[in-house]
């Protein structure tokens, strides 16, 4: 694995160092003077280049517009690429992401795009192949790895193979049987001659049914047919071919709805082909409920962890910081489990922590747009092992909720210049797009606002590969329920992370350096104006702070 070293000054830790240290240099205990120790801020990035990674996720048709017709496209990306990761480390004005996953962008008859027409090509909205290459070499540049979204349970039915097998099924006499040999794509879906369910709709006015789980506009593809598996196989490599990173893998669950055993074996049949073709190339799956984690024994990187996600989520639980057992304890707990099921499932997979996507109400909406909230439900991502996805949108607290249009609304880039702007989903409804913060250009110029914290708490994950790799162990001598204390271990480094999750009250935190070998704070992050700091063996943390100390 290549490994880079590069510095970089982290503004929110350089320039607080002492806010906190001020009002205790001069404490005395009753006997002796109370020794204060200053932090020593690393700044050295150790970023590693491997499928451990921090991604950010962005809907093209609302990222990004450059010809002015009011839908992002990839050229528009393509100027916003210094935004996620400008490939300089001296600087301070990107967010330090080097994962993008693209929503997809294959040619579809809907904003959204999982209804795909050709599985090797651009939607015309978004630009063009070449926009495409352009987009790759760019990335490359900045050290960014790009995966793409692959739909596979279903196609559009505007794709050719689902046109070609229901015009041949219209022409089919009554009674007739179809014959794959004289139409091949009639066992690409599933049809039938009744409608024995409400997901089977009528091929024009012929005898004859298509499976359709999602919509009427969505066919679903018939796994059982080798030549689909063929299909994608060649999909696949025309992308990794062209340098894309690896695949998002849609709908997971619903190749063979309610049949976890046949999903895992479609999967270790893709992981497999994809991984003859680029061993590197990275998988995420889209798995959205039950015994997601079983779908890492087929092979493939990462499944989506849920469990963190959403309003009801575990991170979202904590930081609301009212329901009882929700607590730094709780998720020192399910840190553990997670990372353990996941390796139990398959000893090299990669958790995927989220909070939102682009099915999911935005967190600033869902915390109320309470700023504090916001920033530790990132602060508290940013420690977590594996690949952690970010929504495009939430490190700037945009709202959005109800319907899907609502919660792919337009990046806010500025709040007087239009350049790049976009309109969003043609129905989005403005009583649920809510936005109370300020535009990017105006968050990169405050040290204070939810855009710097995340860059920073993105810029720890850079400087400390342990805490998206390490081996994880509970600090049991904490015992005070709001404090997460864990140290990390990763090639015989170690760090230790506490968190302070409770929003009111300030914690003190007794930890031997001698015994926990470690000397004083190198990183943190603080969601108000006072910082964590140490004197002697103890740790103080203000409430939502974090630090991590070696």
């Amino acid at each position: 694995m290549k490994k880079t070293k590069k510095k970089i000054m982290m503004a929110i830790m350089a320039g607080v160092m002492c806010v906190s240290l001020s009002a205790c240099a001069d404490k005395k205990s009753t006997e002796k003077e109370v020794e204060t120790v200053a932090p020593d801020i690393e700044t050295e990035l150790n970023v590693i280049d491997d499928n451990y990674r921090n991604y950010y996720e962005i809907f093209v048709y609302s990222f990004c517009d450059s010809d002015d017709d009011g839908i992002g496209d990839i050229p528009g990306l393509i100027s916003k690429l210094d935004y996620i990761n400008d490939g300089d480390d001296t600087t301070d004005s990107d967010l330090g992401m080097n994962g993008i996953w693209l929503m997809p962008i294959h040619p579809s008859p809907t904003y959204h795009k999982y209804d795909v027409m050709d599985y090797c090509d651009i939607d015309k909205a978004y630009g063009t192949l070449d926009d495409f290459k352009k987009l790759l070499e760019e990335c490359d540049k900045r050290g960014i790895k790009l995966i793409i979204d692959l739909v596979m349970n279903h196609s559009s039915d505007h794709h050719e193979w689902f046109l070609s097998a229901c015009e041949y099924l219209e022409g089919l006499a009554p009674g007739e049987e179809p014959d794959a040999n004289v139409c091949p794509y009639v066992d690409y879906y599933t049809f039938k001659r009744t409608k024995d369910s409400g997901n089977y709709y009528q091929v024009g006015d012929s005898e004859w049914y298509y499976n359709a789980g999602f919509s009427s506009n969505m066919p679903d593809l018939n796994w059982d047919n080798p030549k689909v598996k063929t299909e994608f196989e060649a999909i696949a490599k025309f992308w990794l071919d062209m340098g894309v990173g690896g695949f998002r893998l849609d709908a997971v669950k619903e190749y063979y709805s309610g049949n976890t055993a046949a999903n895992v074996e479609v999967l270790k049949w893709f992981n497999d082909y994809v991984k003859s073709v680029n061993p590197d190339a990275y998988i995420v799956a889209e798995a959205w409920s039950g015994d997601y984690y079983e779908y890492l024994s087929s092979g493939i990187d990462s499944v989506f962890d849920f469990n963190y996600a959403s309003f009801d989520g575990h991170l979202a639980n904590i930081v609301q910081d009212n329901i009882e057992d929700y607590n730094g304890q709780y998720l020192t707990d399910n840190l553990i489990y997670s990372k353990d099921t996941v390796k139990s499932k398959n000893e090299t997979s990669i958790p995927a922590p989220f909070f939102a996507n682009h099915d999911l109400n935005r967190a600033a909406h869902y915390l109320g747009f309470k700023e504090d909230k916001i920033k530790m439900d990132f602060g508290l991502l940013s420690i977590m092992n594996g690949s952690p996805f970010y929504y495009y949108g939430d490190e700037i607290g945009l709202g959005g909720a109800g319907d899907d249009e609502n919660k792919r609304s337009p990046m806010i880039w500025s709040s007087s210049d239009e350049t790049g702007k976009t309109r969003g989903p043609v129905n989005m409804q403005p009583e649920y797009v809510i936005n109370r913060f300020k535009s990017v250009e105006e968050q990169q110029k405050d040290e204070s606002s939810i855009w710097t914290y995340v860059r920073d708490a993105v810029k720890l994950r850079n400087i400390f590969p342990e805490i998206a790799r390490g081996e994880i162990e509970d600090i049991e001598s904490v015992t005070d329920e709001d404090v997460l204390a864990i140290r990390k271990t990763y090639n015989d480094s170690s760090i230790i992370i506490l968190a302070n999750t409770s929003s009111k009250d300030e914690k003190k935190v007794e930890l031997s350096r001698e015994e926990n070998n470690y000397t004083n704070i190198k990183g943190m992050l603080a969601t108000g104006d006072k910082n964590p700091y140490q004197t002697e063996d103890t740790i103080v943390l203000p409430p939502f702070s974090i630090v991590i100390l070696k």
